[in-house]
């Protein structure tokens, strides 16, 4: 059976200058003799993609929910993705587009995909906290993570489409994105799904409602629920079969959901199921810095909500938190934490995330 070889869009540019297939071979062996890190990496994975006798991608999970894994996918449907992408966006041939993300995970790797089989013009720089920071370019489409949009609002304005994976946007993060003429879009997928496989437009909306759009999947992808809300996902163009996830959902249609929550950090306390998730959307109108809700046992609850923050450990910080929560008429009683920890450094993933289970075990010792 012949490989089959994927073809570099004729319009295709890689930091201003277009590239063959045959010449982009030149140029990822200069990444790698040459470049920095992350251009290494960059060389690595074009060395990889041109390569015909593989079929697949070798992908590293990004570890937020359990260890990192490596995993392989089909490189047709690293291009399925590239197209759904294109169309749900409605972004065509010659896009400028801006890589900001690291190469070595999905969502760096989608961009270079989606670059060059749709066309685009594509600037890659060093992935950090502010990638937009030394740049005076505009550009139409990018992707970030949500720590480095929160890093980019005084220049977003040089982004005309950004979508941002990797983690949830926060209440404070999209209300701070209102009013910015740049079409912000929150996405949910995951490295096994080759990326996003839904989005929603979390900026600038026609209406007054406060309450959050649903999900929106992309063509060709639908989605449904078991009898534990468990999200099932269905793209024959990107799964071999519907994937069970871990993500508790409220089905809109088969195309629309709202998502609730992680099915492995629901809380059971005194009989009453909590999402972690929903109760932190709650606390994020007064907590500016990074935390999270988990759960200890208790003896008459079996299991109590419990507050970790990022913050220096300070008697007067933890009284502040437990009166200002206290006054919270949204939370009901068993939703309330029973106790805080203050974290000065936050466990993380490879990839940056916040890593709940070491965070806690670290400081449980």
């Amino acid at each position: 059976m012949a490989k089959q070889e994927f073809e570099i869009h004729p319009c295709f540019k890689l930091n201003g200058t277009h590239f063959s297939r045959m010449h982009l071979h030149k140029v990822a062996y200069s990444f790698i003799k040459e470049g920095q890190p992350y251009e290494e990496r960059v060389g690595n994975f074009l060395l990889d993609w041109l390569n015909d006798d593989y079929d697949d991608i070798k992908v590293r999970t990004s570890g937020s929910t359990g260890k990192p894994k490596v995993i392989f996918i089909d490189k047709q449907k690293m291009v399925n993705s590239a197209l759904a992408t294109g169309k749900y966006f409605k972004v065509k041939e010659e896009t400028k587009a801006l890589m900001c993300l690291p190469p070595k995970h999905i969502g760096g790797m989608m961009m270079m995909v989606r670059a060059m089989t749709l066309g685009w013009h594509l600037d890659i720089v060093k992935p950090s906290s502010n990638p937009l920071d030394k740049l005076y370019k505009t550009y139409d489409f990018c992707a970030m993570t949500p720590f480095q949009l929160d890093n980019s609002l005084s220049r977003l304005h040089l982004i005309k489409k950004l979508i941002v994976g990797g983690g949830h946007i926060s209440e404070n993060l999209k209300q701070m994105v209102q009013g910015i003429p740049t079409k912000v879009y929150e996405t949910f997928g995951m490295t096994e799904t080759v990326s996003h496989i839904a989005a929603r437009k979390v900026n600038n909306r026609k209406s007054n409602k406060t309450e959050p759009k649903p999900f929106k999947t992309l063509p060709k992808i639908s989605v449904a629920s078991d009898e534990h809300n468990q999200l099932i996902i269905k793209a024959p163009k990107l799964l071999d079969e519907p994937l069970l996830t871990n993500d508790i959902v409220k089905i809109e249609t088969y195309k629309k959901f709202y998502w609730k929550g992680r099915a492995d950090n629901v809380i059971n306390s005194g009989g009453v199921k909590i999402h972690p998730e929903e109760v932190e959307k709650k606390l994020q109108k007064f907590i500016t810095q990074r935390f999270f809700l988990s759960a200890m046992p208790d003896n008459s609850l079996g299991e109590k909500v419990v507050l970790f923050v990022e913050l220096p450990f300070s008697e007067k910080t933890i009284n502040d938190l437990t009166e200002a929560i206290e006054k919270m008429e949204e939370l009901d009683k068993y939703e309330k934490p029973k106790k805080i920890y203050l974290v000065e450094k936050f466990e993380e993933t490879p990839s940056g995330k916040v890593n709940r289970k070491r965070t806690i075990s670290a400081k449980m010792k």
